[in-house]
């Protein structure tokens, strides 16, 4: 068990929000004041609980092979390498909401390949679909959470679990030829593709995109989460440029669009985009939702 005390604001939930996949999330719970977390790690699986006391400090503890290390990741994962005093807002909406919620920082995980694997699952399919393959992918093939975790938390698959899944599995599970084909890219040089976060930036998200399968869209979000790059642009998301297009000017924009009016906030890009989903704001919705597929029905 380990004691920490930001110099800052700090809500637990809504920094590691991002961190979650889903409602029924296996390898992750959030709760007012704190938070259960596994995690793969190069000594092994990993529990971490975190809990905030009144007084604004953060007990840690941690559970299984993995543990000493979570515990050294956890002010990191807590946004304390962060620099939001950094930003500088351009637009009245982002200035708001960056007045309003001081607490919003990127975290760090300080590891590529839990949130990498999610991100591939996330590749041109909704939500739903990729939750309920993560959850699936978890429950399966990752080892259960180590230490007195709320029941039914699961470890995410390692490389090594997840190259070893047949097939028949993949689809049962949901996942599709092309994210299932990614994922085994990625978990061949896993070992690898850690050093991204050593990198950080644009040189960690070029190392990611190297592995066949992985665009810059897959990673930006990868970068968002490991190394809380405030600049990775998740340029080919299917909501983004229009809730900034519309957030920002009033009007749907696509990916250049985007780009353009977030050019003033470069290199803090991605964390202008934080704000304005802080903000609150929806865009107006004028057809039906995508509707989900069900991969395992075909």
């Amino acid at each position: 068990m380990r004691e920490w005390r930001p110099d800052y604001a700090l809500d637990i939930p809504a920094l590691l929000a991002p961190l979650r996949r889903g409602a029924g999330d296996p390898t992750l719970r959030l709760g007012d004041s704190g938070a259960w977390r596994t995690t793969t790690t190069a000594d092994g699986p990993a529990t971490l609980r975190l809990q905030r006391r009144g007084d604004g400090t953060v007990v840690a503890t941690a559970w299984g092979p993995g543990a000493d290390r979570v515990l050294d990741g956890v002010p990191a994962l807590l946004g304390a390498g962060d620099r939001p005093e950094e930003f500088v807002a351009h637009h009245p909406l982002v200035a708001d909401a960056q007045h309003r919620r001081p607490g919003l920082r990127l975290g760090s995980t300080g590891r590529v390949w839990d949130v990498l694997v999610a991100a591939v699952l996330e590749q041109k399919v909704t939500g739903t679909e990729a939750h309920r393959s993560w959850r699936e992918l978890a429950r399966r093939f990752g080892e259960p959470a180590p230490g007195p975790a709320p029941e039914g938390m699961r470890v995410p698959p390692t490389p090594a679990q997840l190259r070893a899944i047949p097939d028949w599995e993949w689809h049962r599970a949901g996942v599709d030829n092309a994210r299932g084909r990614a994922l085994r890219a990625c978990a061949t040089v896993a070992h690898r593709l850690e050093r991204a976060c050593e990198l950080g930036g644009a040189p960690g998200r070029e190392l990611l995109r190297l592995v066949p399968g992985i665009g810059v869209w897959t990673a930006a979000e990868v970068a968002q989460r490991a190394w809380g790059d405030p600049d990775a642009v998740s340029v080919g998301d299917f909501h983004i440029p229009s809730v900034v297009g519309w957030a920002l000017l009033g009007r749907k924009l696509d990916d250049a669009g985007m780009l353009e009016v977030l050019a003033p906030y470069r290199p803090q890009r991605h964390r202008a985009v934080r704000y304005i989903e802080a903000s609150g704001f929806r865009r107006p919705r004028f057809g039906p939702r995508f509707s989900p597929r069900d991969y395992r029905a075909m």
